[in-house]
């Protein structure tokens, strides 16, 4: 029998509509859309200006969340699915790019600060608090980038799209392995 807090809330960060479907700041998107191919799930249902799927992950249920608010305003959303019963910020994860990190690299963390991300920071602002656990996903290129902003919302390079296949291969286990064994295992094994 499941008790109150028994879903998992997995929340991908990015922007909405075709315009940002396949830029760098919209890997958190890519990865929700990962588990919910593996799932059979659509993401699709309506609630807090978001899109939402359920699923059953490593045997526990799971909603599959994608924000509608645009990445700088993701802690609206996030906030108020939170407010509903059966979620819990302990049994949420999130899953975001990250430009410190080099491309394809992940890294998980239970908590720490928004690193400069402006969707982790609205996130943390909104909820009070950056104990959460995160699945970062590495974006940083081989160059110096001049203009973060335009970097982040451009489609990532055809030289690019193989490590990044991996990388959402790679986080979606992550997110599986978060759920079934723990953070500091799935740490273990992929940090």
């Amino acid at each position: 029998m499941e008790t109150l807090f028994d879903n998992w809330l997995i929340v991908g960060l990015g922007n909405p509509g075709e315009r940002y479907e396949r830029t760098r700041h919209n890997l958190g998107f890519m990865v929700v859309d990962r588990l919910a191919q593996e799932a059979q799930t659509a993401v699709k249902r309506e609630e807090c200006r978001s899109l939402i799927g359920r699923a059953v992950i490593e045997g526990q249920t799971a909603e599959l969340v994608k924000p509608l608010t645009f990445m700088n305003l993701s802690g609206e959303a996030v906030s108020c699915l939170l407010r509903k019963p059966g979620r819990s910020v302990e049994r949420l994860i999130l899953i975001s790019d990250d430009l410190a990190l080099p491309l394809g690299k992940i890294r998980i963390r239970p908590k720490g600060s928004h690193g400069g991300h402006n969707g982790l920071r609205s996130v943390f602002s909104h909820l009070g608090s950056g104990d959460i656990i995160r699945v970062r996903i590495g974006i940083m290129p081989e160059h110096p980038v001049s203009n973060t902003s335009d970097f982040v919302l451009q489609n990532f390079a055809k030289a690019e799209v193989e490590a990044v296949n991996e990388a959402i291969e790679r986080s979606a286990r992550a997110v599986r392995m978060i759920i079934s064994d723990g953070t500091e295992s799935t740490m273990a094994e992929f940090n």
